[in-house]
């Protein structure tokens, strides 16, 4: 889409990201994104006419490893290459900082999008908590 303008961790309100999350994320709860965003490498957010309609952020380790979270269009924007592009910038963002690695973690059916992007697949562990294990 021509008229969407993205920026690299501009002054970004919880209300805007949680109304963004809420129209994405089925089960979306509304928190504080302060001590999350404070914490980021960066995050890239994209707008159109100001509205907030892409967001990704690019969380770090402090050194070389950085992960991309939350990565997200509304659903009215969706399948027109914003994702792709939030994505694109995030990792050049990590590159242009200095970090080697950049993760990220999806469900199965994300796979195809995000080796579009460049991403391989490897083998990892991951562990839920809160709710049992096993």
């Amino acid at each position: 889409m021509a008229d969407v303008v993205y920026h690299v961790s501009p002054p970004l309100a919880s209300d805007e990201l949680n109304a963004l999350l809420d129209a994405a994320w089925r089960d979306h709860r509304w928190r504080d994104f302060r001590p999350v965003l404070e914490r980021s490498l960066a995050f890239v957010c994209a707008y159109l006419e100001n509205r907030l309609i892409g967001f990704v952020n690019l969380a770090w380790d402090g050194g070389e490893h950085s992960f991309i979270l939350d990565t997200t269009v509304h659903p009215e924007f969706r399948r027109n290459g914003i994702c792709r592009e939030l994505v694109g910038r995030a990792v050049a963002e990590a590159e242009a900082r200095g970090v080697r690695w950049v993760h990220v973690d999806f469900e199965p059916h994300l796979r195809g999008f995000y080796e579009l992007c460049g991403f391989e697949g490897t083998a990892a562990g991951l562990m839920r908590l809160g709710r049992g294990r096993g």
